[in-house]
C-alpha cells in the first residue's frame, strides 16, 4: 500500500518540531531585536499590530524552511512580498513628501535621492579614477545612504555571493513573483547563452557612467523605475525615458517571465545580477550535484529560473556560477541529488549543516531588509483601512 506521508528531504531537522524550533531560537531573538531596534516600544496600537504581524510572518517562514526541508516556496513568500511591500512604501512616501512619484531637478541638485544597490555597477570605476560618486544621493544620512548601501552590499557578497539575488534584493520579487503565474510556460528551450546578457549589460553601463560621470542605466534601462521613481516628465527627453522604463517592466518583468517561467530581468538584462555573479567566487557556499544520486532527468534544468543549470554544469556536479542559490533545484529534485554544500568539504556530507547555515545566512538578510519595510507597509494598509487615506 502506498504512503500518504509527504516525503521529506533527508535532512535531520525535517519533520522534527522540537528540533526544527530550538534551530530557529536565534533567529527569533534576532528578528525582535532588528524589528524592535533593540529599544520595545508596545505604546502604540498601530505600531505593535504591525510588529506582531511581521515578526510571526517572518519567523513562520523560517521554521517551514527548516521544519519542511524546502527552501524555494517559503523564501518566495517572503522575497516576492518584500518587493510588492517596497514599491507600497516608497510611492507613498514619494506623494507623501513630493505629491508624487517623480523627482524634480532641485531634489537632483540638493542629492535627495535615495540610492539603489543597481547603482554600485556604475560607481565603481569613477570612484576608483575620480575619487567621486556620481550619483545625487546623501554620502551618511536620509533614505538609503550611498554608505550604508554600500556596507550592506559588501556584507551580502560575503554572506550569500549572488545568493543576494534571491534573498535580499529589493526588486527581485516582482519577476520572481510573476515567473510564477503559469503552471508551465509557454516559451520553452531558452538558449544558454542569454545567461551572458547580464554582463554585456554590466560592461556597456560601467563604461558609460564612467564616460559621462552620470548613471547611466539609472536614466534610461531601469524599469524599477516605473515602482518606485522617475524623473519628472518636463520634455521630450523625460517623456521618451518614461515610456521606455514602462515598456521594460512590461516586458522584462511581467510579460517574459510569464510566458517562461524564468525570471528574465534578473537573470538575463540585470548588471547587479552580473556583479554579484563574480562574489559567488568567494562566497563560501555553493549548490552541489552528487551524481551518484543524478539520474539525468532534467527536471532541475528546467526549473532554474536563470540558465544556471544546462547539461554541462550538471555533468560538473555544480551550478554555474550565476547560480542564485534560490533552491528551487534542490527543491524539485526527485532523487534528493542536489544540495547547499560549504565550499573545501566532501559533497554530499554534512548536508543539513551546510543548509541550515546557509538558509540561516540568507534569510537573516531577508528578515532585516524586508522587516521594517513590512512594518510600514501595514501601517499604511491599517491607516486606509481606518481612515481611508494611507497617511
Amino acid at each position: 500500500m502506498k504512503s500518504d506521508k509527504v516525503k521529506l528531504p533527508p535532512y535531520t531537522t525535517a519533520g522534527k518540531f522540537w528540533k526544527s524550533l530550538l534551530i530557529c531560537l536565534p533567529m527569533i531573538f534576532i528578528t525582535f531585536f532588528f524589528l524592535t531596534g533593540g529599544e520595545p516600544d508596545f505604546s502604540d496600537t498601530t505600531n505593535s499590530i504591525a510588529f506582531i504581524l511581521v515578526f510571526l510572518f517572518l519567523n513562520f517562514l523560517f521554521f517551514k524552511i527548516i521544519y519542511t526541508g524546502k527552501t524555494d516556496k517559503f523564501r518566495a513568500t517572503g522575497f516576492i512580498l518584500f518587493a510588492v511591500f517596497l514599491s507600497l512604501v516608497f510611492i507613498t512616501n514619494m506623494v507623501e513628501t513630493r505629491e508624487g512619484m517623480s523627482f524634480s531637478s532641485a531634489d537632483l541638485l540638493e542629492c535627495n535621492i535615495p540610492f539603489c544597490h543597481i547603482v554600485i555597477t556604475m560607481i565603481l570605476i569613477p570612484i576608483v579614477f575620480t575619487n567621486s560618486i556620481i550619483f545625487p544621493g546623501s554620502i551618511l544620512d536620509g533614505f538609503a545612504p550611498v554608505s550604508t548601501m554600500l556596507i550592506l552590499w559588501i556584507l551580502a557578497s560575503i554572506a550569500l555571493g549572488k545568493g543576494f539575488c534571491s534573498w535580499g534584493c529589493f526588486y527581485g520579487g516582482w519577476d520572481d513573483g510573476f515567473s510564477r503565474i503559469r503552471k508551465k510556460p509557454l516559451v520553452k528551450n531558452i538558449n544558454t547563452i542569454f545567461r551572458w546578457f547580464p554582463f554585456a549589460v554590466l560592461l556597456l553601463v560601467a563604461l558609460s557612467a564612467a564616460m559621462t560621470l552620470t548613471p547611466t542605466y539609472c536614466e534610461w534601462a531601469c524599469p524599477f523605475k516605473t515602482v518606485t521613481e522617475f524623473e519628472a516628465v518636463t520634455s521630450t527627453e523625460t517623456l521618451i525615458k518614461t515610456i521606455i522604463f514602462l515598456l521594460l517592466f512590461l516586458g522584462l518583468v511581467i510579460v517574459l517571465p510569464i510566458l517562461t517561467k524564468k525570471r528574465i530581468q534578473c537573470g538575463m538584462f540585470c548588471p547587479m545580477g552580473a556583479l554579484t555573479s563574480f562574489t559567488n567566487k568567494v562566497n563560501p557556499f555553493d549548490v552541489r550535484i552528487d551524481k551518484e544520486k543524478c539520474k539525468d532527468c532534467g527536471i532541475c534544468e528546467i526549473k532554474c529560473p536563470i540558465l544556471s543549470l544546462d547539461p554541462t554544469s550538471i555533468e560538473k556536479g555544480k551550478t554555474h556560477f550565476v547560480c542564485s542559490k534560490c533552491g528551487k533545484c534542490i527543491d524539485a529534485c526527485p532523487n534528493q541529488a542536489i544540495h547547499y554544500h560549504i565550499k573545501g568539504t566532501p559533497v554530499n556530507k554534512r548536508n543539513t549543516t551546510a543548509r541550515t547555515l546557509f538558509v540561516f545566512s540568507g534569510f537573516l538578510f531577508l528578515a532585516i531588509f524586508s522587516g521594517g519595510t513590512f512594518q510600514m507597509g501595514i501601517i499604511r494598509i491599517i491607516n486606509i483601512l481606518t481612515t481611508g487615506s494611507f497617511f
